[in-house]
């Protein structure tokens, strides 16, 4: 647990508020009996502390309901929570003073961070250990993932009762999803967009091929069979990024890549392989030119 907003609170101001935390949670009949049956150990962290309590799954949310309710009254302390459970090893710190480490102090830490003023929020390990229970499953709400460090993902579940906890939707969580909405909508409008492009080239490919036949019905005389390419047969070149960044190549190619692999689905169209037709990148051959060496129409 921490307090929000900590950092920006006069010295005053902090030096009392985590008096009075550390009174409420020493006060706590969860901590008191924890403590003296030596199943907790608790660390102070600057602006907050984590209480770390061995052997019963039900106590760090019963401590963290003390706690909150307790709060109620001390509107002036903006406390968030997370509870995950996890592999914790007790060692000793560079005082010889009690201290643990592990995995299940980083999930911890990274659940809290998720939250803001009011929250207790659960890892989905921790929701699972208390769904079967009554007591706590009507309580347990769903709020789907988080990106934590690393680009990595955390699934959450709110938890909170009348006037303990805090029912909102957490703000990083509601930006994290809001961001990869957006990705998901940008994705869909490049595929529309590249979509449309296709349609669009396709139709200039007809164009193009029925233009091509009335000039070899208008030719008087046949051309030498050995230069004549297949009657059906086409290449795609690889497209040029006009943009002003220069940063859409990997489009240009897409767009390409999307084209060929079109046309060959196409019946009875010889298509060229990309391999062969991307030879041609960065070159300014004549069209006509290109035609003939890779023997297309």
């Amino acid at each position: 647990m921490d307090v929000v907003g900590y950092s920006k609170l006069l010295i005053d101001e902090q030096t009392r508020i985590m008096a009075e935390l550390n009174r409420v949670v020493r006060g706590t009949q969860r901590f008191r009996v924890a403590q003296a049956a030596g199943k907790l150990i608790p660390l102070p962290t600057g602006d907050g502390m984590a209480l770390v309590f061995f052997g019963d799954p039900e106590a760090a949310v019963e401590c963290a309901m003390e706690v909150s309710s307790a709060l109620k009254a001390r509107p002036d302390i903006h406390l968030r929570m997370g509870i995950h459970s996890g592999p914790v090893h007790r060692v000793t710190d560079v005082n010889e003073g009690a201290n643990v480490a592990g995995a299940g102090i980083d999930g911890a830490q990274r659940v809290m961070d998720c939250g803001d003023a009011g929250h207790i929020l659960l890892s989905r390990r921790v929701a699972y250990d208390l769904a079967p229970l009554p007591r706590w499953n009507r309580h347990l709400y769903e709020v789907g993932d988080c990106e934590v460090k690393h680009g990595q993902k955390i699934s959450l579940v709110n938890f909170y009762v009348e006037e303990i906890g805090n029912p909102a939707v957490p703000e990083r969580v509601r930006r994290s999803q809001q961001e990869e909405l957006a990705r998901a909508r940008q994705a869909v409008r490049l595929r529309r967009n590249i979509i449309m492009a296709v349609g669009t080239l396709l139709l200039l490919v007809a164009v193009v091929g029925a233009f091509v036949v009335h000039r070899r019905f208008a030719t008087i005389g046949p051309a030498p069979l050995a230069l004549t390419p297949p009657d059906k047969s086409i290449a795609v070149l690889p497209f040029v990024d006009l943009s002003q960044a220069k940063d859409q190549e990997y489009f240009c190619d897409g767009i390409s890549e999307e084209l060929l692999d079109a046309l060959a689905k196409t019946d009875g169209l010889r298509v060229v392989a990309r391999t062969s037709s991307f030879s041609f990148k960065g070159k300014s051959d004549d069209a006509s030119e290109i035609g003939r060496k890779l023997n297309v129409s």
